[in-house]
């Protein structure tokens, strides 16, 4: 990113590269809460890979950082493409198909089988979400596999019964479109189930991102086994936005989540914003006791069998 601001002539409030990190990462004593996690992202790295040239070498970028630090073959990435065309300044196709190049370079010189995910976003008009999701299916032979609903959750789905028809009529239309479908939900502090319950029910997602606050509700776990629904934890990521209060509250997550039959994956959320790698979250996983080897097996195992990328043919 650093080098991509420069070369675009992007104007930084800092000059030093370190001082850069310590901008654009959630560092030490940043971040107290989701709020704070996402305004890093929006201010700077949202910003700063608004063009064609910038998303297709992040895209390129991030995909060869995983392969080489972590031997990581096969991989989802979602990102937002609205929010990375200047409100509307870039146009959107130019964007997707620059990080559908990013994508196909990185597959050939990694043999690294990659799907984009399109995420929808919470604070948008319903009209922005739904042309985030025709670019989805257009796209979908493409390297598109799925779509995605993050941001802050204060507008979350069962707070307007108008919204969250809005919202299932997409991800059916996704659905029914041959896409995967997962949700970001149930990852912030001092929430209860509500958002994780009111998804599955409306929504019917294939994947369910974070999901914590559901290992304190019996009737959301019941929900996602019953519907086979995997969770994509993000241990740094809720650690960062204090999801989770500290390796301890992880374990108890994780094992009641086990003990009920609930399907888990670990992931790294936002490897550059949190500094970090498949291997470095699995390898804290087990220092910290959260998973064993045949755990940490179980977990790659579910996470393939979750995937929305599928062999040709």
């Amino acid at each position: 990113m650093w080098s991509i601001a420069h070369s675009q002539g992007f104007k930084l409030p800092v000059k030093d590269y370190w001082e850069f990190v310590e901008l654009v990462t959630a560092g030490e004593g940043k971040v107290s809460s989701l709020q704070d996690y996402l305004k890093i992202l929006h201010t700077y790295t949202e910003r700063i890979q608004s063009s064609p040239a910038a998303i297709e070498r992040s895209v390129y970028e991030i995909i060869g950082k995983e392969y080489r630090g972590s031997y990581v073959t096969q991989l989802e990435l979602r990102f937002n493409p609205m929010k990375r065309n200047l409100g509307g300044e870039r146009d959107l196709d130019h964007i997707i198909q620059a990080a559908i190049r990013g994508m196909d370079r990185a597959s050939l010189e990694y043999g690294v089988k990659v799907g984009l995910i399109f995420c929808l976003a919470r604070e948008f008009d319903h009209k922005l979400n739904e042309i985030i999701l025709e670019k989805a299916i257009k796209y979908r032979k493409r390297g598109v596999v799925g779509i995605d609903l993050a941001g802050n959750e204060e507008h979350a789905l069962e707070l307007n019964p108008n919204t969250a028809q809005k919202y299932a009529d997409i991800y059916r239309h996704a659905r029914e479109s041959g896409l995967g479908t997962t949700v970001h939900t149930g990852e912030t502090a001092g929430t209860d189930a509500e958002g994780v319950r009111a998804a599955l029910e409306l929504l019917r997602p294939h994947r369910i991102g974070h999901g914590v606050r559901a290992a304190r509700d019996n009737v959301a776990m019941k929900m996602l086994r019953d519907q086979d629904v995997t969770l994509e934890l993000c241990p740094s990521s809720n650690l960062s936005t204090r999801a989770l209060a500290d390796w301890n509250e992880i374990k108890d997550v994780v094992r009641t989540f086990r003990d009920r039959g609930v399907k888990l994956s670990i992931n790294t959320d936002g490897p550059y914003l949190l500094d970090t790698d498949r291997k470095r979250e699995v390898d804290l996983c087990l220092s910290h006791g959260v998973f064993d080897e045949a755990g940490i097996d179980q977990c790659l195992a579910w996470a393939r069998e979750a995937s929305f990328l599928r062999d040709e043919g």
